[in-house]
């Protein structure tokens, strides 16, 4: 529970400390490449499923930390388009945040197609320029 609330408190202080107009989006690294280790695109899983982030050309640090070259992933699930890319990503249980650096999950997810992707953020969950975003994958949870 005091996760939740510290991700809220670092993404309300991101999303009210600056007008929108003067928030400097992150620079990312020009060969900066992210992707989902697993599970594997169509692969069959059951739940909770195991997920690995990784992250070429750039690094891992936890929101509230402004470094060049670095932020922090969330996982987009059945996400059908990215969100506001000047806007600090939602958090929901559709937009998943992991703001202190982590780099794998476990989530509970109903049995069926669902989709995985994942965007970085910034320190304050602000998607980079250029975003750096995965290639969606699919993946069937069964019973």
């Amino acid at each position: 529970m005091k996760n939740y609330f510290f991700i809220n408190l670092v993404f309300l202080l991101g999303f009210f400390a600056l007008p929108l107009h003067a928030v400097e989006k992150s620079i990312a690294s020009d060969d900066a490449e992210l992707y989902i280790i697993s599970p594997t695109d169509g692969e069959v899983v059951s739940s909770p499923v195991k997920i690995v982030f990784g992250l070429n050309g750039m690094g891992v640090a936890p929101a509230g930390i402004k470094y060049n070259n670095t932020g922090h992933h969330h996982l987009l699930i059945d996400v059908p388009e990215l969100p506001d890319i000047n806007l600090p990503i939602p958090s929901d249980e559709h937009h998943k945040h992991f703001g202190k650096g982590q780099t794998e999950t476990v989530i509970e997810l109903e049995p069926g197609e669902h989709s995985l992707q994942l965007i970085l953020g910034d320190h304050v969950h602000v998607p980079h320029d250029p975003v750096v975003v995965s290639k969606k994958i699919k993946i069937n949870v069964v019973p």
